[in-house]
């Protein structure tokens, strides 16, 4: 079986002791999240997370005049700036791996200039929280990530088969997934690996898959490297992780997992008859036209999924041209009978916006005629399936524990900021869902409101009662709920002491209601504000 330590233009990762050599170098070179931040500075820092190099590259070219210039100036010049470095630089900094093994590691490749050096990947410090509970043992752990150099460091298009780094996709993925303790994980569409540095922080094991043969050399140069803080060990890394080539759900046949995350290559592309496997992206598309690549997943993951196991990803969707009231029609349509879902889209893009920023993704508009070209051919297959616009977001789905269970199926519009990491919330959310479902009624049930929550009252000057009455979130997902007159009273008097039965039929007594509707309807109300939240049961 190919372990992938050795794949052509990726970083080679079978010599162990220079991988310990490097990763001993950059942390004592300060090479880390915050040793980065505090030699440039909250401006430049600011500019480099914009893919902004000047201030940074002034900063550096600022320490090499210092009397004793600091050993981290070299690698932010070297692998986040992409400019050219001498060998006597390379050894001063990074005397254990020196040149030769930065070479001989494929993280350099010889200048145009003789004795000069530059970067042949990007190599930068890693840390995002996640919201689960840190490595044992080593909980403010510095990592390292490799990955193809970005268009503002190379300048140029991106090659076709492009590892990409650390991106905010990414790192929503990284803070939307609940860090439960599970046994098997599968990362599907790892890249450079990412997803599988936070599942072992909180899986036995993790698999990871990728069409692309580079994408699995460098994820597992990045796993090796990062070792000693993944509780990897060098010697048998196989018992911690296991790398898979192949196409979505083929490479795990017939397996089965707690948990799968993936951040699959979505982007809906134009596919026309002279299409090869050369043209494509292969980071963000997976050669399925329309949105056929996160259909397969949603309606596929079942299959590799353990009774009760879960599923969280990244996708879009197209919304065919005044649907977009009705948005989640089609991913309703995908979900197999037994599968829990709960989508959140985020964002909506017309077709013009969505050709605009794949395009200026991979560099694409440096050729005018090329530019055209693509532009229509994405606007021509939009029109082609009647799409008026595509929705972004988020999917979680679980295979359902046993048939007749209460299924989850919620499908939200989500587009203010939201509380990060959001996977303890998530997580918080779906015991509550399955709480409730679990309850014969709420009538025995005892409620407090949640320390977040707060009301909200507008009426108009002078008058006796408020018009709106509103139920903010500080935490979470912030949403807002409005509010009738007896959901209101009702919740005030959420202090756990009374029961849902007791406070029900008060306010029935209070508002002189004696229809059987209305404590009906009231418990569904209470029912879906403890599910998102608002009200947190007392579990005795």
């Amino acid at each position: 079986m190919t372990d992938f330590s050795f794949v052509p233009s990726a970083p080679r990762s079978r010599d162990t002791w220079l991988l310990k050599a490097l990763a001993a170098d950059l942390g004592e070179a300060g090479y880390t999240v915050d040793g980065v931040a505090g030699f440039l500075g909250e401006e430049a820092s600011a500019a480099l997370q914009r893919d902004q190099l000047v201030p940074a590259l002034l900063a550096c070219r600022a320490e090499a005049d210092a009397a004793e210039p600091r050993r981290v100036a070299l690698p932010v010049l070297l692998w986040l700036l992409g400019e050219t470095v001498e060998r006597a630089q390379l050894d001063a900094a990074m005397p254990r791996t020196g040149t030769e093994g930065l070479l001989e590691l494929g993280l350099i490749e010889r200048g145009l200039i003789f004795g000069t050096f530059r970067a042949a990947v990007d190599l930068r410090p890693y840390g995002a929280d996640d919201g689960g509970t840190p490595t044992e043992g080593n909980p403010d752990a510095d990592l390292w990530v490799a990955s193809d150099l970005g268009s503002h460091q190379r300048p140029g298009v991106l090659r076709r088969d492009h590892v990409l780094g650390i991106g905010q996709a990414s790192l929503s993925l990284a803070q939307l997934t609940v860090r439960n303790p599970v046994g098997r994980a599968l990362d599907l569409g790892t890249g450079c690996g990412i997803q599988a540095f936070h599942l072992l922080r909180h899986a036995d094991h993790v698999t990871a898959t990728d069409v692309s043969e580079r994408a699995l050399g460098f994820a597992r140069f990045n796993l090796m490297l990062n070792a000693a803080q993944l509780d990897i060990d060098p010697d048998q890394p196989e018992d911690r992780f296991t790398l898979r080539l192949g196409s979505l759900l083929e490479p795990v046949a017939g397996e089965k997992f707690d948990l799968v995350v993936s951040n699959p290559p979505f982007v809906i592309t134009p596919r026309t008859g002279a299409d090869s496997e050369d043209d494509r992206f292969t980071y963000r598309d997976g050669g399925l036209a329309g949105d056929g690549i996160v259909s397969a997943l949603v309606s596929g993951l079942e299959q590799v999924l353990r009774p009760g196991g879960t599923a969280q990803m990244l996708g879009n969707w197209e919304i065919p041209a005044g649907e977009e009231e009705n948005w989640s029609a089609r991913i309703e349509q995908w979900l197999p009978e037994g599968t829990d879902a709960w989508v959140i889209q985020r964002e909506t893009l017309t077709p013009a916006e969505y050709a605009e920023m794949w395009l200026r993704d991979a560099a694409q508009g440096r050729d005018r005629e090329q530019y055209t070209a693509a532009y229509a051919g994405y606007l021509a297959d939009f029109a082609s399936r009647g799409v008026g616009s595509v929705g972004f977001g988020s999917l979680w789905l679980r295979r359902r524990r046993k048939a007749g269970a209460e299924p989850l199926r919620r499908f939200e519009e989500i587009t203010h900021p939201v509380e990060q990491p959001m996977g303890p919330h998530l997580d918080a959310a779906v015991r509550r869902f399955d709480w409730a479902g679990a309850q014969a009624d709420l009538s025995s049930a005892h409620l407090t409101v949640a320390d977040d929550v707060t009301e909200e009252r507008h009426q108009r000057p002078g008058a006796e009662h408020p018009g709106v009455i509103l139920l903010r979130q500080g935490a979470g997902l912030r949403r807002t709920n409005l509010m009738s007159t007896e959901l209101t009273g009702f919740v005030s008097a959420c202090d756990g002491e009374l029961s849902v039965g007791q406070i029900t039929s008060a306010l029935a007594a209070l508002l002189d209601r004696s229809d059987p509707e209305f404590g009906s309807d009231l418990v569904r109300e209470v029912r879906n504000l403890v599910v998102d939240g608002f009200l947190v049961p007392l579990y005795r």
